[in-house]
């Protein structure tokens, strides 16, 4: 992860830039990039995030969190990738499988 400071923070339009720590061009930051966090992000916070070139070949911040901010948990997460979703995946599979042993088993 690379750290640096929220340098402007344009929040009626929800992005800013960060200045990394270790210098360079600053970072453009989407707040889709701060999923979870429990605050908007605010000019002069430090924040933590992955580095990756976008398809017009400039650099932005993805997978960021605010230093010190709590991370809540994603609400849109996908069920099934839980473990009571796969419980419940597996528990569907046995029942579709036990009718279709039934079916068979009743099939003229």
């Amino acid at each position: 992860m690379i750290k640096g400071v929220l340098k402007t923070w344009k929040e009626d339009r929800g992005f800013g830039f960060i200045s990394p720590e270790d210098g360079g061009k600053d970072i453009f930051i989407h707040i889709s990039a701060l999923k979870g966090a429990s605050r908007r992000p605010v000019t002069g916070d430090v924040i933590y995030y992955q580095s990756v070139k976008d398809n017009r070949g400039k650099y932005k911040a993805v997978n960021a969190y605010i230093e010190g901010v709590e991370i809540l948990e994603d609400k849109s997460a996908n069920f099934f990738s839980t473990k009571k979703g796969t419980v419940v995946l597996i528990i569907l599979a046995l029942v579709a499988i036990a009718a279709a042993v039934v079916a068979l088993n009743l099939a003229p």
